[in-house]
């Protein structure tokens, strides 16, 4: 549909979010005094107190240039996100306490001091950028015009600004109303209308964050339908660009946490969309879109325990409000128990989208759907993650296939995760710390990215390689009431000259004890130096006994091998995690003694 052959479908809309002054004004009183409402609004105000005794944090050059200069961004970005959770938290304050006055003016200073920050992007997105290039002429021959570069933060700043104008605007001063809407014009919606940017085409988080936020800034500031309409046109390719990184099955491969991202903001401008158009631009009427939200569920393991492939965290937490109103819409999309509601201060990039409709999409009455046994099987990513539910408790194996060149990369073709009773055995390291050098040519040198860090083969020292052409050929995936297959041809994988095939076939054996049963098949032209199966471990009590190796922590899983075809050395992995700490880890290298041109590895992992 040609959104500008109607125009009267984008008629202005100020109440978007409520319908009225009037029932926004009761609502926020209603909830204030609802019990169930409480835990939610708790944190707030005790955030919102610790914020007001203290100062507004800068953004000095200082800090600007460090990322230039090291590589580093947790500097500049702790103080940038501080900034953000002083204006989600000053705005619900206000709403809540509408009297109080030092809220309001705490939330006034934050908008104007956002509003004169050099550029609302990150440094770390700003290379080769106009913020950024020297190369500039001045004359008074013609009025110098800043080009505004927009990134994630960016359009989410402006999205956040131009939601909190429409909540809070009675409140607020008219100068700062002017400059939201002068900033958010300037520096956002008139760069997008006159410029093409590389994130619009992406198939990633990028293009439905940036182009969401876009729009639903847009949704809320432009009031002439066929100014907005230029907007909206652009906005909905790069949602569709978006939607063709999944498969038809919904399956998000950037992991968990850029799916709660990344369609989060598909879901937000869609509400918004939907709401401005009385229905008839419906983005939720899609069965893709609806096989992508079911992903939530299918990633969970075991309590907070998620497949992790990717650049993604071995456990989360959901927004709630998302859970709620997605299963509104999809009568098959399970609603998670409320302890697995995110705390309103642990997004460490305080999104106000998020924050504000964790409240407004909260239901005191929505109930959690029991967790059930299911395996899921995705063909094309090759992702088989299993959940099984016994009277011993609840186990899960997930693996994948896949290739090398997926977003957010990890070398990690054959690669597994295993848990038990919410304890994970077999991990994946996830995400490390962000830096320059994380995402450029010494990605694969990181631990948690190569496949030095990841429960697959080294053969003949050599770790396998990144690329497209690097992909594994599925050649059995068996889904059975008591047994699960999965089969793989991964030789691909490695630049190994002599190695003609390797195939690895994981048999997961659904029992109250369940069993994972591994085996390698190789083929070599040649006799090979070295084979080395390798296991990534969290940091557990390491074990060896007559029948195997015993790892223990809450609960114990056995690993049987042949010691007369392999021997065992212990390496402790440190790691530096994505928010900067050290994590300790190990890798259970089992070397195979004496490889021939022909050999098979085979080791069997039993929950005691």
């Amino acid at each position: 549909m040609n959104i500008l052959d109607d125009k009267k479908i984008l008629e202005f809309n100020s109440t978007l979010l409520f319908s009225s002054k009037e029932e926004k004004n009761a609502w926020w009183r209603s909830v204030s005094q609802n019990a169930a409402f409480k835990l939610l609004l708790d944190e707030i105000r005790v955030e919102a107190n610790r914020l007001l005794i203290e100062k507004d944090p800068e953004l000095p050059f200082s800090l600007f240039k460090i990322f230039a200069e090291s590589g580093s961004r947790l500097e500049y970005e702790k103080a940038y996100f501080e900034k953000r959770r002083r204006l989600n938290t000053f705005a619900i304050m206000v709403l809540l306490e509408p009297t109080n006055i030092d809220y309001l003016t705490a939330l006034e200073n934050i908008i104007w001091s956002i509003c004169n920050e050099y550029s609302w992007c990150l440094p770390a997105h700003l290379q080769n950028s106009p913020e950024t290039s020297i190369q500039v002429s001045y004359t008074l021959k013609e009025a110098f015009a800043q080009a505004y570069s927009i990134d994630l933060f960016a359009a989410e700043t402006a999205f956040s600004l131009a939601e909190i104008l429409r909540l809070t605007e009675e409140y607020l001063n008219p100068i700062i109303c002017k400059r939201i809407n002068e900033e958010v014009f300037k520096r956002i919606l008139h760069p997008f209308k006159e410029n093409q940017f590389g994130w619009e085409k992406q198939t990633h988080n990028w293009a439905a964050v940036c182009a969401g936020s876009i729009g639903s800034a847009a949704l809320h500031l432009i009031k002439d339908p066929g100014e907005l309409a230029l907007i909206v046109e652009r906005v909905l390719p790069a949602m569709d660009s978006y939607l063709t990184g999944f498969n038809e099955d919904g399956i998000c491969l950037e992991g968990y946490g850029y799916w709660q991202y990344g369609f989060g903001y598909y879901v937000y401008f869609a509400d918004l969309l939907k709401k401005r158009t009385a229905g008839k631009l419906n983005l939720f009427d899609s069965e893709k879109v609806h096989q992508i939200a079911l992903f939530q569920q299918r990633c969970f393991l075991s309590r907070n325990l998620v497949v992790n492939f990717s650049d993604a965290q071995p456990t989360a937490t959901v927004f709630l409000g998302l859970s709620h109103y997605l299963s509104k819409i999809y009568n098959d999309f399970e609603v998670p128990e409320q302890d697995l509601c995110a705390k309103y201060t642990e997004d460490h990039c305080s999104r106000w989208a998020p924050a504000i409709r964790n409240l407004l999409w909260f239901d005191e009455t929505a109930l959690s759907t029991q967790r059930k046994s299911e395996t899921f099987y995705s063909e094309k990513p090759a992702w088989f993650i299993s959940r099984h539910q016994s009277e011993s408790g609840c186990f899960s194996f997930a693996a994948k296939g896949g290739h090398n060149d997926e977003p957010h990369n990890h070398n990690d073709i054959g690669h597994f995760i295993l848990q038990g009773n919410n304890e994970v055995f077999l991990k994946d390291l996830g995400a490390g710390l962000y830096t320059k050098d994380y995402f450029n040519e010494k990605r694969y040198t990181y631990l948690c990215n190569g496949s030095q860090g990841h429960s697959v083969p080294i053969i003949n020292h050599q770790f396998q390689k990144e690329g497209p052409e690097r992909f594994a050929r599925i050649s059995n995936a068996s889904l059975e009431e008591k047994v699960d297959t999965f089969k793989l041809d991964m030789a691909n994988a490695y630049e190994v000259e002599s190695l003609q095939k390797l195939s690895r076939t994981f048999t997961w054996i659904k029992r109250k004890q369940p069993k994972l049963i591994l085996e390698d098949n190789y083929t070599f032209t040649e006799q090979p130096d070295s084979i080395i199966e390798r296991f990534i471990i969290p940091s557990l009590s390491v074990t060896k006994d007559g029948k195997g190796v015993i790892l223990e922590g809450q609960h114990r899983l056995r690993i049987l091998y042949d010691k007369t075809k392999l021997s065992l050395a212990v390496r402790i992995l440190e790691f530096e995690n994505h928010f900067g700490k050290t994590e300790n880890n190990s890798a259970l290298d089992f070397i195979v003694i004496n490889p021939e041109k022909d050999c098979s590895v085979k080791l069997a992992f039993q929950f005691e």
